[in-house]
């Protein structure tokens, strides 16, 4: 049963994010589903926040991926918004993000990767209410989806 949440702020997100991250555990996945400035970038930089990642955490368009160090685990962080074929997932080897056993995957725009989903996930979608509101609907699927 999914939950819903409305955000309404920048800030209010990010620190969504930060409160989210004490959920996380090592291998798990989030997937981001949203329109562009929906959100998904400023909360993934709240998780990376409340994992203890220091430094700037910006959206890897361009080059896909984009790992960080946090206290105990790594951030994955994936925007697969530029992906024109699923197939191209392999020239990244996007199965080692599923599911990563030292960290956490933060994919933005999943429907992209096709039917490249890990076992089990975290689904965020981010509806934009206009302004700077938004509604987040929260689900987990696959094992411990209880």
């Amino acid at each position: 049963m999914p939950t819903e949440l409305p955000i309404d702020s920048a800030a209010a997100m990010r620190q969504f994010g930060v409160e989210f991250a004490a959920r996380l555990r090592p291998g798990d996945s989030v997937l981001l589903h949203g329109d562009l400035g929906a959100g998904k970038t400023t909360f993934t930089q709240g998780v990376a926040e409340g994992l203890g990642v220091q430094g700037a955490v910006q959206s890897p368009t361009f080059t896909l991926v984009r790992e960080h160090e946090g206290r105990e685990m790594r951030l994955y962080h994936l925007d697969l918004y530029r992906l024109d074929d699923p197939d191209e997932l392999e020239n990244i080897g996007y199965e080692t993000y599923l599911d990563p056993p030292d960290g956490v995957s933060l994919i933005e725009w999943p429907e992209r990767a096709g039917d490249w989903l890990p076992g089990a996930f975290w689904l965020i979608r981010i509806e934009h209410l206009g302004g700077d509101r938004r509604m987040l609907e929260i689900q987990r699927y696959g094992e411990d989806s209880a």
